[in-house]
């Protein structure tokens, strides 16, 4: 889950290195260091300093349909209350994979991974909607992923 705490924006080397990273997560330390003017030593101090601060993670992204799980849902969530304590509860979720509070229509979306139907069912049904506050889910089946990307740079 993202740290939300205060913290300075990082630097345009850093931004770089992210950058870097956004378009090959595997790409070398020393290649990285190349083009941002750093040592490979340098570069992996600032990318440890940046995944243990929370301004970015590095992780494999994976399309859940080809990997075991047939079904991906947004949930839109209408709540009554404190938003960031419901927020809080269905973040302890392991199926929910991103979680948002939102201005709109509705409170809360979460996106969830699930194995199938009754997976999502069981879900919705007994842990989504037992969450103090929750009144009321609407659920956005994903027929099939278009696009997916994590390049946006850093600003």
């Amino acid at each position: 889950m993202p740290n939300n705490s205060p913290r300075s924006a990082p630097d345009d080397v850093s931004k770089g290195i992210i950058e870097q990273l956004q378009e090959d997560g595997r790409r070398p330390y020393a290649a990285i260091g190349k083009a941002v003017g750093l040592s490979e030593a340098a570069v992996r101090q600032r990318v440890q300093k940046l995944v243990d601060t929370g301004v970015m993670q590095i992780v494999a992204v994976t399309d859940p349909m080809q990997v075991g799980f047939d079904r991906q849902a947004m949930v839109a969530i209408s709540a009554s209350g404190d938003l960031k304590r419901i927020a809080e509860q269905l973040a302890k979720i392991a199926e929910v994979v991103y979680l948002v509070i939102v201005a709109g229509s509705v409170d809360i979306l979460c996106e969830v991974v699930v194995t199938d139907d009754e997976h999502l069912l069981r879900l919705i049904n007994t842990q989504i909607r037992s969450v103090p506050g929750v009144l009321r889910t609407e659920t956005f089946f994903y027929l099939k992923l278009t696009k997916q990307i994590y390049n946006w740079g850093a600003r």
